[in-house]
């Protein structure tokens, strides 16, 4: 049986007056600088991580992550991590070791070493509510450790111990309570044991809730109770010992991942997946190609992760990470080249999109294998994986997504609701010297269509590409801001100037410290994929905010 006391922590932050924190090491990366890596170790300290501009990604005992421009990330000792970013601007990324000491108070000798089996409060992520106060915090704190005044280098640790106390309120502020930290925990020990018989009961008495209660928390946080959640995990870890695996027996695999019973597991299967394990076998050994961008993400909704696919995408990198793609045939960008990378490869499928590929191309690709060019225009992203799934025989499937992508956009709007009531949002992106408005074929039909947000005023939800001003911006009125900056130099510039502007500052959305960020990719493809992450993201940056 699981130590609750020494495990859950209820009472973390109670014991936050026995700890001691000592700043080691802090390492300010800035946008001269080219990619900064971390490589795959066992740490020893404590670590955070200070996304304060650009992109990266970070795996944390083999989960990955990819970092977000407004995060904080905190890692403890014994984790297995590793870490890359780049792209950054002038606020730079900062990293940081520190080292935690503990003392009960009940005498001098009672002073411990340093702690290694970690009591902080805090792991993971943590979106901070004003980046600007970490990011000056942080930037003061470099200035004074390099200073020769041993008095300037203790102010330095003075002002470490203000961004421990930023992060940790909040991080207090999202969790809300000690049930939460519980939920959390056990969602961890459930992919950890999920080989294991797992009862309710057991999972109860883990978070160190009544059952009942328990059951009511689990499915009101994550959508489902704790028990499908279970069996939705099992049936994920089964599907990759299929694709990596293929010499393994069905029976063999459904032992591996918990199941003692073939017919039952064989149901779930067919319940979480669309199809029976069988099919998904037979389907995983096809050769399929996604020969345009967006065509991976539909794939990889329909449980296909495909054989090739294009080499120069900017996400095809977390697609490999967290998709564990890492035999896909890389595709040139050059047409003729592509098409000869494909004929040598021998595919059973080809799927791409009408509108990007000529007539007389689609016509030479066919003669390599069957293809499936989506039409794109006429249609919505529902209706193109509808399509993709009815070519592959896969409908069935797709029609099960559907319907749990439904039921999580409820749930995720149950969950935001509080957090933007009436509020309006503008989804503004960044690229090049231009601003573009979010709306129709985009993430706007996340918020606007699946979770009911109040679009701003002038929002076009027709044009899939309104343009507009740094001075119109104001006209829209907006009580809210999602922003995305597209990574070349020149948006980057765009976004420093509008940023320091007298008129960006003057919006009400950024007096109220009403704006969020997200990476460029995949944000802007308009995907099955995208939009299911949309919803998790949504999570992350609202839920508990007001």
């Amino acid at each position: 049986m699981v130590d609750i006391e020494k495990n859950i922590k209820h009472n973390e932050y109670a014991s936050l007056e026995g700890m001691l924190f000592k700043l080691r090491e802090v390492e300010h990366i800035k946008s001269h600088s080219s990619e900064w890596k971390l490589r795959l170790q066992f740490v020893q300290t404590h670590m955070i991580f200070v996304a304060s501009s650009g992109r990266g990604w970070l795996t944390i005992d083999g989960q990955f992550t990819e970092m977000r421009q407004g995060s904080v990330y905190v890692c403890t000792p014994g984790q297995l991590i590793e870490a890359a970013a780049h792209s950054f601007d002038e606020r730079g990324f900062y990293h940081m070791r520190f080292d935690i000491i503990e003392d009960d108070g009940s005498s001098i000798d009672s002073m411990q070493v340093i702690k290694r089996n970690s009591t902080f409060p805090v792991k993971g992520e943590v979106i901070v509510s004003s980046l600007v106060s970490v990011n000056a915090l942080c930037k003061s704190i470099c200035q004074c450790l390099q200073d020769e005044d041993r008095l300037k280098r203790f102010r330095g640790q003075i002002l470490f111990q203000e961004v421990l106390h930023t992060i940790l309120q909040d991080a207090l502020l999202v969790q809300g309570n000690d049930s939460e930290a519980a939920l959390e925990y056990v969602k961890g020990y459930i992919e950890q044991h999920y080989q294991q018989e797992l009862t309710i009961d057991h999972l109860a008495k883990v978070a160190g809730i009544s059952t009942r209660h328990f059951m009511r928390l689990f499915k009101k946080r994550y959508g489902c109770s704790a028990i499908d959640y279970l069996a939705i995990y099992r049936i994920k870890e089964a599907q990759q010992l299929m694709r990596t695996s293929g010499q393994n027996r069905l029976r063999d695999i459904a032992r591996h991942v918990g199941y003692h019973d073939d017919i039952y597991f064989r149901r779930k299967f067919k319940q979480v997946s669309g199809m029976p394990p069988a099919a998904f076998m037979k389907i995983s050994r096809k050769k399929i190609v996604a020969y345009h961008f967006p065509n991976i993400g539909q794939l990889i909704t329909l449980q296909i992760n495909p054989f090739a696919a294009p080499a120069d995408h900017p996400w095809t990198d977390y697609y490999k990470r967290k998709y564990q793609m890492d035999s896909v045939l890389p595709l040139s960008s050059n047409q003729s080249i592509k098409r000869e990378e494909i004929r040598l490869a021998e595919p059973d499928f080809i799927i791409g999109i009408d509108i990007l590929v000529p007539a007389g191309e689609q016509a030479m690709l066919q003669e390599i294998a069957p293809a499936f060019f989506v039409p794109w225009l006429e249609n919505d992203w529902r209706t193109h994986l509808r399509l993709i799934a009815q070519f592959l025989d896969k409908s069935t499937a797709s029609e099960v997504w559907l319907e749990k992508y439904d039921r999580k956009a409820l749930f995720v709007r149950e969950q935001i609701k509080h957090a933007f009531k009436d509020e309006s949002l503008l989804i503004l992106r960044i690229t090049g010297d231009r601003l573009h408005v979010l709306g129709n074929r985009s993430i706007g039909t996340v918020f606007y269509d699946d979770l009911h947000v109040v679009p701003a005023r002038g929002v076009d939800r027709i044009n899939p590409d309104q343009q507009v001003t740094s001075d119109q911006l104001a006209d829209f009125d907006a009580d809210r801001f999602l922003l995305i900056v597209d990574e070349d130099a020149l948006s980057q510039s765009t976004w420093r100037t509008l940023m320091n502007s007298e008129l960006w500052r003057g919006l009400k959305a950024v007096k109220n410290s009403r704006v969020d960020f997200l990476p460029s990719y995949p944000w802007v493809e308009y995907t099955a994929f995208t939009h299911d992450l949309m919803l998790d993201e949504a999570l992350k940056l609202w839920r508990n905010r007001a």
